[in-house]
């Protein structure tokens, strides 16, 4: 049976990205809305900021660039895949600098033990007490590179520590930073001497985003930028309480009752999509996306909001936002992979066919 996405049609709505959001009962609310609205176009000039600052050392990868933004907003973690060399370790690390921050960059070896990540005790033997040495993981932001090469056990702590927010040595147990991201990265085309993250485990990441080659022109001014004179210093143009209280403001950013059915119907369509008109979808698919996803989606849709001065989320914020936090929780069947149908040819199809509202 062969099936091809890049050529199914299917009815759609135009966006109503313009459209004034209200509560479900008309004009109740609107001007809260309004306020609120104003208040965010006023509070997020640091975003604009901290981009310029950004993209002193950055060239291209403007989309990678949000992404992690994003993530640092709503509070989530960021699974990266592409090959090496594309800049996702100065990416992380020129973003700690700007906003103040703690980093640290673990490379993950089939070696590692959990202690090398979270920390161990060390006995003292002239008073003969333990004193904890934490490990890296007690920092701001966190570049776990190439996670599956290490075993389930270095992967399982790190994902504790995500999902917890705690990390237990010995009888004690510490609580994580408030600001705590994890940006994993994995490498596409090397699968000898690894470790693949189980889908259960991937869900704990907020987003999955695929990291592309950069164009001609941008990879001219990496030359230009890569071998000339040093790289400009980064300044700190933010501190982590700063960007605490944002998280704030982007929880408080309106979502309407229309936008979360549209979210609910993206997530249930992966699940069941015979039910909603996309039979030729049932063979595709062998487990849908989880209640996380459907979160992560209104999570990472106010962030981009915020990020564009807004107070309320659009259909077009979703729209956007979608594959990234769909494709690692959209499961293919094996024949999916034997037609060369990819989770993101899935999640395509269901957007173009849920309707808009």
């Amino acid at each position: 049976m062969a099936f091809n996405l890049r050529d199914m049609t299917a009815p759609t709505q135009p966006l109503r990205s313009d459209r004034v959001p209200t509560n479900g009962n008309g004009m109740v609310g609107l001007e809260d809305v309004y306020a609120l609205n104003s208040r965010i176009r006023e509070e997020a000039t640091f975003v604009q900021v901290l981009l310029g600052e950004i993209n002193k050392v950055m060239v291209g990868q403007p989309r990678l660039v949000e992404r992690v933004l994003a993530a640092l907003l709503a509070d989530g973690h960021i699974l990266l895949e592409g090959v090496p060399g594309l800049a996702k370790t100065l990416l992380i690390k020129t973003t700690a600098q700007a906003i103040q921050a703690d980093f640290s960059r673990i490379q993950f070896t089939p070696d590692l033990l959990p202690a090398d990540l979270i920390g161990t005790q060390i006995y003292n033997p002239a008073d003969r007490t333990f004193t904890v040495h934490q490990g890296p993981l007690f920092a701001n932001l966190i570049l776990a590179d190439e996670i599956n090469r290490a075993p389930a056990q270095v992967q399982s702590a790190l994902l504790e520590a995500m999902q917890e927010r705690q990390i237990t040595i010995g009888d004690t147990t510490y609580r994580m930073a408030d600001l705590f991201l994890v940006l994993a990265t994995q490498n596409p085309i090397e699968q000898e001497g690894t470790y693949p993250l189980p889908e259960a485990q991937v869900d704990r990441f907020m987003m999955k985003v695929l990291v592309d080659y950069p164009s001609e022109a941008e990879e001219r001014v990496i030359l230009d930028r890569m071998t000339g004179a040093p790289l400009p210093a980064v300044q700190p143009v933010l501190t982590p309480e700063q960007l605490l209280a944002a998280r704030n403001l982007v929880r408080a950013i309106y979502v309407d009752e229309k936008i979360k059915d549209y979210v609910l119907d993206l997530v249930i369509t992966t699940r069941r999509p015979a039910e909603r008109g996309l039979t030729d979808l049932v063979p595709l698919i062998n487990f849908g996306a989880s209640p996380r996803a459907g979160i992560a989606m209104i999570e990472a849709a106010r962030a981009i909001a915020f990020m564009q001065g807004r107070g309320f989320v659009t259909p077009d914020d979703i729209k956007q936002i979608a594959p990234d936090v769909l494709r690692h929780r959209v499961l293919v069947s094996y024949e999916a992979e034997a037609e060369n149908i990819t989770s993101d040819m899935i999640v395509r199809r269901i957007l173009e066919y849920t309707q808009v509202p």
